[in-house]
This record gives structure tokens, sequence and C-alpha cells, in this order.
């Protein structure tokens, strides 16, 4: 069964909290909800949800500033809210990584509208974006990983080697090379850190036998066969 559409509804207002989460979960979508950005931050340890709707007014930090940070972390589309209506506050909404601002008050009705069509338009930018390669399915823009269907748990770092080793599918991958482009490491580089996080993949991936990260001696490794 296909999961449902997570969104994260970041908003210290409980009564708006419980009236977008009654909406939304109505509308078929899996709803979190945070009431500070120290919540959020903790929801937000893991898979990226399809979608978060944030505040500008946050009790420990500002909206904006959480914006920005949940922008570097990957490409969840953003939807904020706030009372602030003037048109520098919307310019300031959007350059801190908001893909639309929607103004308090405002009617369910727009804000679901307004949900679906930023849904939509980012389904088709991850379907462009997903990266697959035998039972593998990685998607970039939420960070997420599945095997045969089954989500993996990954460390940032090992998402990023695997991303890396997935856009150069049965390519010799030099161990400088990975030193270089994921860890910025100088080569040549004295650390075992990559031969640590290929071991680790390796069992998460269920391949201790090496066959779907291959090691080619004195050269690096590869992915698939």
């Amino acid at each position: 069964m296909e999961s449902k559409p997570r969104i994260l509804v970041v908003d210290d207002e409980e009564s708006i909290v419980d009236s977008i989460s009654f909406a939304l979960e109505r509308e078929g979508y899996e709803v979190q909800c945070a009431g500070s950005a120290a919540e959020a931050l903790k929801a937000l340890d893991g898979a990226l949800p399809d979608l978060v709707l944030l505040d500008v007014m946050l009790p420990d930090r500002s909206g904006l500033d959480l914006c920005t940070f949940i922008r570097f972390l990957g490409e969840a589309p953003i939807l904020m809210l706030s009372a602030r209506d003037s048109l520098e506050d919307k310019v300031q909404g959007l350059e801190a990584g908001a893909d639309d601002y929607l103004v308090k008050p405002f009617k369910f009705k727009e804000l679901l509208a307004r949900v679906r069509a930023l849904m939509r338009r980012w389904r088709k930018c991850e379907e462009a974006n997903t990266l697959q390669l035998g039972d593998l399915k990685l998607e970039p823009a939420r960070r997420t990983i599945f095997q045969s269907g089954e989500a993996l748990d990954l460390t940032l770092r090992e998402f990023e080697l695997l991303e890396y080793f997935m856009r150069r599918p049965r390519r010799v991958v030099t161990r400088d090379e990975l030193l270089n482009r994921v860890w910025h490491l100088p080569t040549p580089a004295e650390t075992n850190v990559l031969e640590v996080h290929i071991s680790s993949l390796r069992q998460k991936l269920r391949d201790p036998e090496k066959k779907l990260i291959r090691t080619i001696r004195g050269v690096g490794y590869t992915l698939g066969g």
C-alpha cells in the first residue's frame, strides 16, 4: 500500500494547527505538528516530509531562519504562513527558500489548493530526478533511499556516498575521487573514513558478499555489476 504524503505543520498557535491538521487529514495527508523550531528540527531528523507548512513567527527562532535550514537539508517544498502581508515580508520569505507564501487569516480552501499545487509541482520534479538501479531507488530531493520498496536508514554521509555511486552506475570510482568529492578532503588522504562508510553501507544494503558495491583492488569501488 502506498504511504500517505506527509506534511509537517510548524506553528505555535494550537487552534490554527488543529484546524489545519483536521483539514489536511480529511484530504488524505499524514500530518505531523511542531509548535517550535526545536520541535521541528526533531521532526526533521530523518527523511524530509513531502511538504512543510511553516509559520514565520515562532517562539524560539525565526521561521525564516528555519526555512533556510530546511532548504539546506533538502528540497522539500515549503509554504510559509504569516500575518505579515507586506511585499517586503513576502520577498523575505521567498528569498529564505519558501516556495509559496500565504497570509493569515486564510480560507482553508485556498490553503488546500496551494498544498495540492506544490505537491504536484514537486512530484514531477522528484520523478525527473529519481535515481534507480536494480532494486535501489534514491530520491535526492527528499534524501530518501528505498531497497525493494523498503526505506533504508542512512546517515547523511552514507546517503551522499550512495548517491555519488548511483549517479555513476557500473563505473569504477577511485578512492581519491570519493574522498575529494564526498568528504571534500585533499588527496591523497591518510584516513580510513571511506572504508568504514563502505562497510556500513554494505551492511545496510544487505551486501555481505560485496556483489553490489564491489571493491576494485588498488583502484576503488563500483556500484552494480
